[in-house]
């Protein structure tokens, strides 16, 4: 028999840990070379493992493991002949065979019934319950200290009709991993926010005009973030401080603009990167954000892809949200938060008008980003957003559009 030890791959440097996040596979399968066998999460992304090679696999870690670099999580016998018409399917007992499972007896009730132990009766005390409203799984029906660690203080006294479960889950590693960088950044970092407004109407103005031959000529959509994305490069190219990230006692800045952008993907957030978003044209950046979406809905983004920004563009403005304070990235320094489009009145030219606004945020690290530059770059970015004909596409929308 040739046996075939399948160990876990590096997903990317640093990475010496990895969670079974689901097998896609049971044990006993006949499984096909490069076949999708699980999928993995680590503390940046959720990956595919394949199988090495075709034969029957045999699970050796659980769903929800946490598992090591370089750890055997499986065999595959690739001795095993491929079954015919497919993976064999397991037969079921045949009916002759089955046995009734002996019936349970009821627990029978003593003293002990419903009565707490010490551990229980601390533990019960600290949420500020009553014995008598839970139910023993210890002998005779005791309580347990397990019993008073799971339950559930009431939400009132008050008699209820509807339903009153709770589900307890454990989340993921990368889910993990985000909330102790966001911890982190918040601790770690001197994070401050300034907001802005941007009239959207001459950005509704020029998708209206070139949408349609835009889409049918390149085959990706003329959206917003191909002009936030140019808009906050122009304002980087201005602002060098806010494309720059702290590293010990140094600061390090960058003359490219690898821009992140953050989508929301199956396992959570995700940030893949725009690389080099100062050499890309609006058809650049639509298709580079479509691809990097797509990637991330389908759970096959890369570690090497959401790593090495320089800024971030997040864009809440999709699930409703008016206004927020965006977190930082780390290691970066600054990310752009854009929101809604709301039509509300302003004043143009002394008159008050209906016009779409929307609240743009910068969060920046003003341990190395001051006012000046923090307030200065997201005027740029308002500048260029609301005089997009002169200021991103050099007075020529047509050949900026390559149309």
């Amino acid at each position: 028999m040739s046996v075939l030890e399948m160990k876990v791959p590096s997903p990317g440097e640093s990475i010496t840990e990895v969670e079974i996040a689901t097998w896609l596979v049971e044990d006993g399968d006949y499984v096909e070379k490069d076949q999708p066998i699980a999928e993995v999460d680590s503390d940046k992304a959720t990956l595919e493992l394949p199988a090495e090679e075709s034969g029957i696999i045999t699970l050796k870690a659980e769903e929800g493991d946490a598992v090591e670099v370089g750890a055997v999580v499986c065999h595959i016998d690739m001795s095993a002949a491929k079954p015919e018409g497919g993976v064999e399917k397991k037969e079921a007992p045949k009916a002759e065979e089955k046995k009734e499972a002996p019936k349970a007896e009821p627990a029978k009730e003593t003293y002990a019934t419903g009565a707490a132990s010490p551990a229980a009766k601390k533990v019960l005390a600290e949420k500020g319950m009553d014995a008598s409203s839970i139910k023993g799984t210890g002998k005779d029906g005791r309580i347990t200290k397990e019993d008073a660690v799971k339950a559930v203080p009431s939400m009132g006294t008050q008699p209820v009709n509807g339903s009153r479960g709770t589900e307890r889950k454990k989340m993921s590693m990368l889910r993990r991993k985000v909330a102790e960088r966001l911890v982190a950044v918040k601790n770690e970092t001197a994070m401050l926010t300034t907001f802005n407004e941007v009239n959207m109407q001459p950005i509704f103005d020029l998708r209206k005009e070139y949408k349609e031959d835009f889409k049918a000529k390149h085959g990706v959509g003329l959206g917003f973030m191909s002009f936030f994305t140019l808009a906050v490069v122009r304002a980087l190219k201005m602002y060098p401080d806010v494309n720059s990230m702290i590293d010990g006692k140094e600061q390090i800045k960058h003359d490219f603009q690898d821009i992140s952008i953050a989508v929301s993907g199956p396992k959570g957030l995700m940030v893949p990167v725009i690389r080099n978003a100062e050499n890309l044209s609006f058809r650049g950046v639509e298709s580079e954000v479509k691809r990097l979406a797509l990637r991330a809905r389908d759970g096959q983004i890369t570690v090497d892809e959401m790593t090495g920004g320089t800024f971030t563009i997040t864009n809440g403005g999709v699930f409703g949200s008016m206004l927020s304070t965006p977190i930082i990235n780390p290691p970066q320094s600054g990310i752009l938060g854009m929101h809604n489009i709301v039509n509300r009145p302003m004043a143009v030219n002394g008159e008050v008008v209906i016009q779409p606004i929307m609240y743009v945020a910068l969060s920046y690290d003003h341990r190395i980003i001051d006012g000046r530059e923090s307030v200065g770059f997201l005027v740029a970015v308002k500048e260029a957003l609301e005089n997009p004909v002169e200021l991103l596409m050099d007075n020529n929308p047509k050949k900026a559009l390559e149309m």
